[in-house]
């Protein structure tokens, strides 16, 4: 099974210099915990709840504060022919939950998360094992340190 099989494609994009309160609002419009973060037509980053909460209100920044300054700028993706048991072990290794999901002319089509994935599997041993690796403390978009 391929990764646009699952992947959900309607994915709205926040842009780089628009406040996270724009941003928050967004994601509670759609009842969503991550954005795409984009800037003049390319995909720049990823920005999530925890993002806004972790890198702005714990650090005492404002509503004000522009999306750019607390987004994961390491951007990680997967293509939308990929196998899905390839990105779930990337997602296990990257410890990430979710993925932009890009066709080969590198152009957002999607997104992908372990919840559909375990949704249309059943939770099948691929998922378990990069839940358990997502879960470890730490890894390279640990916000603490």
């Amino acid at each position: 099974m391929q990764v646009s099989d699952l992947m959900t494609r309607d994915v709205r994009i926040a842009n780089a210099g628009e406040t996270i309160q724009q941003a928050a609002r967004l994601m509670a419009s759609l009842d969503s915990g991550v954005l795409p973060v984009g800037d003049r037509g390319r995909l720049v980053g990823m920005v999530t709840d925890r993002d806004i909460a972790i890198r702005a209100v714990a650090e005492g920044r404002g509503p004000e504060t522009k999306v750019r300054d607390v987004m994961s700028a390491e951007l990680k993706y997967c293509f939308a022919d990929q196998e899905i048991e390839e990105i779930t072990d990337n997602m296990g290794d990257l410890q990430l939950r979710r993925l932009p999901v890009l066709d080969r002319d590198k152009k957002l089509v999607g997104i992908i998360s372990l919840g559909d994935v375990a949704f249309e599997q059943g939770g099948g041993d691929g998922i378990g094992n990069a839940l358990g690796a997502i879960s470890t403390p730490g890894g390279q978009h640990s916000q603490s340190g």
